[in-house]
């Protein structure tokens, strides 16, 4: 179950770990086996099949059972690379994640410092100020608590006057409206990077510095009336404040995780009609039973007069290869509950796989692909939980293919997601001068045939991630 939940680009990893501590596991063919060895395909494929042996085995891997036969290990009949997990070509060369070289906004940060003519207790006090900035490149740590760690982790006596007076300093650092404190400084800070001549300047920085409240509700009306301002006016100065940037640290940890991509775990292709499922050759690495374990293993089992040293060593180097055999036998059984779980969904959904029309899918719940492929409903949400399926038309999460049932006004019963996609639509088309409430929402689909309250479609917004009518208003 444990293996089950790890993601593709994490197996690798899994498996390296598991090799450390288990010398009788090793990856990759061995030369004079790649020979005798019939070409497979590159990729499982819907339809394959292993059979596996259950021995009951303990937490370390053993057999509960103190009596084995050496014939488990060595069976002259059955090649030795059967032993192996083998599901990649040989000319498949295996690519290594790319990692983001990027810097973070702190080591930036550091890098600035270096450049200011700061003494020696202004800049040990500043280094505790950027350490204490959180991912966003907010301050949200109290100035009278930061005063008290320089004493306790720096040994320095500080005042609050001091820690603000280098803040500001950190402040007029890049990017802009880092060191802020709320989100009212930060834009202030930014926006006094700007120059005054132009009114719409002026005008946003009294919006943010003396109407932050009303502007964050969208009570544009009250605004227009303080400030006695017309339409124009309005509307250029809010274009300034949008244009700003909330999270100054976030930049550069947004560039950090765009370089890390997400590896589909399976592949859904259409040709001509026939869906055909693969699954992503990483979840299949090549595994094998060390040869020289299973020698070593073979040499004591012939040595009748072998002392207790050689006894142990023996049980030793049992351990070992039924800890190898299971991790094996557990990696194929991911593979087989893999390509079921998927099959199963791709058959169930197979409309919307042929066409990527999300009005195409089906209702469907965890128990109806469980029903299927004979497996536990628990088995089945780790799967879909943490697995994602490449297709013509995306990738996307298998989780996000379940969905709960709604009936229309003929008693058909269709997908949540339907929905929420209908409701996205009329969002996304509404005037953003008079945006759509959610009454109106739910007359819009009461009217195409969908029975639905108001509170469904408010649920339905919120996990859509769309605020409330109020909050959408525009100008």
């Amino acid at each position: 179950m444990k293996l089950l939940q790890v993601p593709t680009i994490a197996l690798e990893q899994r498996i390296k770990e598991e090799m450390e501590i288990n010398p009788a596991l090793e990856e990759g063919p061995e030369e004079d086996e790649q020979e005798t060895r019939d070409d497979e395909n590159d990729e499982i494929t819907d339809g394959q099949e292993d059979e596996f042996t259950d021995g009951d085995r303990d937490e370390a891997g053993e057999r509960e059972d103190a009596d084995f036969d050496i014939s488990d290990y060595i069976q002259d009949d059955e090649p030795y690379y059967k032993l192996n997990v083998n599901n990649t070509s040989p000319d498949e060369e295996r690519t290594e994640m790319p990692i983001s070289s990027g810097s973070t906004f702190h080591e930036a940060l550091y890098n600035q410092l270096g450049l200011t003519n700061l003494d020696e207790k202004s800049r040990q006090i500043a280094t505790q100020i950027i350490g204490s900035l959180d991912d966003d490149g907010y301050l949200r740590r109290e100035i009278r608590a930061l005063v008290d760690d320089l004493a306790f982790s720096r040994n320095i006596e500080t005042t609050e006057e001091e820690v603000l007076a280098v803040l500001k300093i950190i402040q007029s650092f890049d990017p802009p409206g880092i060191g802020a404190r709320d989100l009212r400084e930060c834009l202030l800070l930014q926006l006094e990077r700007k120059e005054d001549a132009y009114p719409e300047i002026a005008h946003a920085k009294e919006i943010i510095d003396k109407h932050m409240d009303e502007f964050s509700k969208k009570h544009y009306e009250k605004i227009e009336k303080s400030m006695n301002l017309d339409a124009d006016e309005m509307k250029e100065a809010f274009n300034e404040i949008l244009h700003l940037n909330p999270r100054p640290g976030g930049s550069y940890s947004d560039d950090i995780r765009s370089a890390q991509h997400i590896v589909p775990d399976f592949m859904i292709t259409n040709s001509d009609g026939d869906l055909e499922l693969t699954l992503n050759s990483r979840n299949a690495p090549e595994l094998r039973i060390s040869r020289q374990y299973v020698e070593m293993l073979e040499t004591y089992s012939k040595d009748s007069k072998a002392s207790k040293a050689s006894k142990d060593a023996m049980m030793f180097v049992k351990q070992k290869l039924d800890a190898a055999k299971w991790f094996i036998d557990a990696i194929r059984q991911r593979q087989i509950t893999l390509i079921r779980t998927m099959d199963a969904i791709m058959n169930y959904q197979k409309e919307y796989f042929l066409e990527g029309d999300e009005k195409k899918l089906k209702p469907m719940i965890l128990k109806d692909i469980a029903d299927v492929v004979g497996l536990d409903i628990s088995t089945i949400s780790r799967v879909a939980n943490s697995k994602y399926v490449q297709t013509h038309f995306g990738t996307f999460l298998l989780k996000s293919f379940f969905s709960e049932a709604l009936s229309t006004d003929s008693g058909e019963e269709v997908s949540s997601r339907e929905v929420k996609k209908i409701l996205s639509d009329a969002i996304g088309n509404e005037d953003k001068r008079k945006p759509l409430p959610d009454e109106k929402l739910m007359k819009l689909l009461n009217d195409k045939g969908y029975n639905i309250a108001r509170r469904t479609v408010a649920k339905y917004r919120e996990q859509l991630g769309i605020p409330v009518a109020r909050l959408r208003k525009e100008l």
